[in-house]
């Protein structure tokens, strides 16, 4: 665990309402959840959490220049699609949104940990399945990390679900961030040094 470094990285995670706790007190979320992981094993990491409940990837676009130039963060966590999907928004539309924002971060110094998500499956296999799999072809075609899926793991235990179906609870917050945490340890530890 790195310790002493001069000055601390910042972390932004970019996020919807999955990563900005929907339904929660603050304290439950993942994203306070990995804060009080980072500050017990002494990293030298400051966590923002830019996340927006409702959050489309043409909203990320819009807010991120300004979430950029506020926090200069070393890493971003982007998070977004979700509501893209659920309001059957094009998928092109969603995939060059994407592709904007990696670029914007990576032209500002940050390292970006894609994650992915899952919609429900009622939209039908011909959006869900090309939905999904841009997050992983966009990993692949940047040389991003991934997270395949962010809640993965959890819908399938519908008692970890809030009653909308969509968000989990805060007994699965723990969860979430073990499904984000290996992924991001090594990133970390590469902007703590």
């Amino acid at each position: 665990m790195p310790v002493g470094a001069a000055e601390p990285a910042t972390l932004l995670v970019f996020g919807d309402s999955l990563s900005a706790g929907y339904g929660l007190e603050e304290e439950q979320g993942w994203v306070k959840l990995l804060s009080d992981r980072l500050q017990a094993g002494n990293w030298p990491v400051t966590v923002i959490n830019g996340s927006v409940s409702g959050e489309t990837t043409t909203g990320g676009l819009a807010r991120l220049p300004a979430m950029l130039d506020t926090y200069a963060p070393d890493l971003v966590i982007l998070e977004l699609g979700g509501n893209d999907g659920l309001r059957g928004l094009p998928i092109r539309n969603m995939r060059e949104n994407l592709t904007a924002m990696v670029e914007l971060a990576e032209a500002a110094g940050a390292t970006v940990l894609l994650v992915g998500i899952q919609i429900p499956p009622n939209y039908g296999p011909r959006y869900t399945g090309p939905f999904f799999e841009q997050f992983g072809e966009l990993a692949h075609e940047k040389g991003l990390a991934l997270v395949p899926f962010l809640i993965d793991g959890i819908p399938q235990q519908p008692e970890l679900m809030q009653r909308d179906g969509i968000h989990p609870k805060a007994e699965a917050q723990g969860m979430i961030l073990d499904n984000v945490w290996p992924v991001l340890e090594p990133l970390l530890a590469e902007i703590a040094e």
